[in-house]
């Protein structure tokens, strides 16, 4: 069994610390915990290893969001991974800060990485897991607020729930992701 978990961000020194890089902090958090590391790759950085027997392919794209679909449709293709075993971690205003939603498919909402991915796939049967950022910002501002950095509350809160989506992105590779989404969701 092979997966590969994709984490959305953008590339440069500038954008590390952003709310919109939060895909790439849970990708690298997740290699740290199979002590996996990354290494230059077509399209992006490429962590390769194990979990609970399967093969974890993690990925993140440096081709920057808008045109995430891809890094991924390459990465899919040549390893000839099935979309069920995808995972694209991605930021979401529509949802609090730090909450954890997982779906099997579902829109772009409006989102630049998961429209080129939905561009790139041909289809939004992929699942996603996506990271609450709120939506705390006054009207015409919202670039601004997603690529802009973390709060103070919200850095300090950032390490725990980083853990947690980690948790659930190797549950998905180990458990799937109905017991995923049941255990996780909303947590």
């Amino acid at each position: 069994m092979k997966y590969l978990i994709i984490g959305l961000g953008n590339k440069g020194e500038e954008y590390t610390e952003t709310r919109h890089n939060i895909g790439f902090k849970v990708a690298e958090k997740i290699a740290e915990t199979i002590e996996a590391s990354f290494k230059s790759a077509n399209f992006g950085w490429l962590a390769d290893g194990k979990y609970k027997g399967r093969r974890v392919l993690i990925l993140k794209p440096d081709t920057y969001m808008n045109l995430s679909g891809k890094a991924i449709k390459f990465w899919v293709q040549k390893e000839n991974i099935p979309l069920e075993n995808i995972m694209v971690i991605t930021d979401d205003l529509a949802l609090p800060f730090g909450t954890l939603r997982m779906k099997m498919k579902g829109s772009d909402a409006g989102h630049n990485g998961l429209k080129s991915i939905q561009e790139e796939l041909q289809t939004q049967n992929y699942p996603r897991l996506r990271f609450g950022i709120s939506a705390d910002f006054s009207e015409g501002r919202q670039v601004d607020y997603v690529l802009g950095k973390w709060n103070d509350e919200e850095k300090e809160k950032l390490p725990e729930r980083i853990e947690k989506f980690s948790k659930a992105c190797l549950s998905f590779v180990f458990a799937g992701i109905q017991n995923t989404m049941s255990a996780f969701n909303g947590k």
